[in-house]
């Protein structure tokens, strides 16, 4: 790892703060074949990345090969990344690409189901992600991640949503990001991004309504 790449981290690990570093000038250091920016790049987005792949395939093992795949691709394809989108929207293309490929390729996704003991336990967290997916507000992406009773509902439930429909619902209301940049990752248009998100929400009610029986 190169000086100024270890300068960076320890900012990060005495700050607590994330790095801030310009991605074009990294990606151009990168094609110059700088392994410091490589890596950089990688620290930069690799959580966020890993996160995301997991919250769809439902397996840490996996999702550690499809992120350190997604980096791969990434690197292998820098030269071709022209900056009509933001690095940060093109890498998680990829990465969203290459989940909903592996799990529409391997049938053995698995997929956990609330059984009634949790969903006892857990009721009033259930009832509270019903009102976060009302039809006349969406969700506040921050309220799920604080309530981590909510959230482990939220991502159990979405875990049994077809992989479409978990990608947008991930994206959107768990990660916070805007119907824009959503049909930007996808490479779909803003109303399918809607419709989408629209019909995997009501699937997200009936799930839980199911629960709730």
């Amino acid at each position: 790892m190169t000086d100024a790449a270890n300068v960076d981290i320890w900012r990060q690990q005495a700050t607590g703060k994330p790095m801030t570093i310009d991605d074009s000038s990294l990606v151009e250091q990168c094609r110059q074949g700088d392994s410091g920016a490589i890596e950089r790049l990688v620290l930069k987005y690799q959580n966020r990345i890993y996160n995301v792949i997991l919250k769809i395939c439902a397996d840490p093992d996996d999702a550690a090969e499809l992120t350190q795949e997604t980096f791969v691709k990434i690197i292998e394809n820098l030269a071709k990344f022209e900056g009509r989108s933001s690095f940060y929207t093109w890498a998680f293309r990829i990465a969203v690409n290459l989940t909903l490929n592996y799990c529409q390729r391997n049938a053995k996704l698995a997929v956990r189901s609330l059984d009634s003991e949790e969903a006892s336990r857990d009721h009033q967290a259930t009832q509270a992600l019903k009102e976060l997916l009302s039809d006349d507000s969406a969700p506040d992406p921050a309220a799920i991640a604080q309530n981590k009773e909510v959230y482990e509902i939220a991502i159990q439930a979405i875990r049994q949503l077809d992989e479409p429909q978990r990608a947008v619902i991930i994206l959107r209301d768990i990660e916070g990001m805007s119907y824009a940049r959503i049909a930007e990752v996808l490479d779909v248009e803003l109303g399918t991004v809607r419709s989408r998100l629209s019909r995997a929400r009501n699937r997200l009610r009936e799930i839980l309504e199911a629960i709730l029986s």
